[in-house]
């Protein structure tokens, strides 16, 4: 199991982006994990329920790929995640900084299944106007933002985290538990998570994987106190060596 402290040390936000999250990998071919988890949440998030003033996403890493169509449902967005580096990685691009990850050929994605993808510039500008907090948390704590407390949101998003975090499937049942705390009786949880995998690779490290069942999810989800409104999963093409899952499970459950 790869321990915090080794995300801490040595997990490198921009080998990973750059790894995992261009449209096309180096030898060409289309990264049609990513397309299918932005068609994932684009399909969510066009839920009429799904809407409110607040998110929380919990392990957002360096990533914004998973707001982009949320932001256009919630007014404030915060981020959270436990790695110093990701955070720091997150905001060079909140502030437009040199050297921040080019996000643009995966918001005009994202713009082209919402219909207009002349709309990316605007897209982008809403999403930086919108995170309010980029702050750190650790899932496997009671209160996951501690020391801060965090007001409850309407909706909390968490994709391709808390397998990561988590050694085994009663961590992962509790950190389910601990970030529920996290969302108001009635909001609702998105959740985006890998079956079946074992690890997954890039820069010459591995990083472990807690290997889920679809139903173990789903059980989760239910003790931690919500109930699955929607839920599917979504077979990954095999053959990629730097990941060995089977399938992403995308999953809204209400509280």
């Amino acid at each position: 199991f790869t321990e915090a402290e080794v995300y801490q040390r040595s997990f490198n936000p921009q080998a990973y982006l750059k790894e995992f999250y261009c449209l096309t990998d180096s030898q060409g071919q289309p990264n049609t994990f990513l397309t299918d988890n932005l068609r994932s949440l684009s399909k969510i998030f066009s839920l009429d329920w799904l809407r409110g003033e607040t998110l929380i996403d919990v392990g957002c890493g360096p990533t914004i790929y998973q707001l982009l169509s949320a932001c256009e449902h919630f007014q404030e967005i915060i981020a959270l995640d436990y790695t110093d580096q990701n955070r720091r990685e997150l905001e060079k691009w909140l502030r437009n900084e040199a050297g921040a990850f080019d996000w643009r050929p995966v918001v005009q994605y994202v713009c082209e299944l919402e219909g207009d993808r002349e709309k990316w510039a605007e897209k982008e500008e809403k999403l930086r106007k919108k995170v309010k907090q980029v702050l750190k948390c650790d899932v496997t704590k009671a209160n996951p933002t501690e020391p801060v407390s965090l007001p409850s949101a309407d909706c909390l998003l968490s994709t391709l985290c808390l397998e990561a975090a988590c050694k085994d499937l009663a961590t992962f049942r509790s950190a389910l538990r601990n970030i529920s705390a996290l969302v108001k009786p009635g909001g609702h949880l998105v959740l985006l998570t890998v079956l079946r995998e074992t690890y997954y690779a890039f820069n010459k490290q591995v990083f472990s994987c807690l290997h889920l069942e679809r139903e173990a999810v789903e059980e989760a989800v239910e003790g931690a106190g919500f109930e699955v409104k929607f839920s599917e999963a979504q077979p990954c093409l095999p053959g990629d060596v730097r990941v060995d899952c089977e399938a992403v499970l995308s999953l809204v459950a209400r509280r």
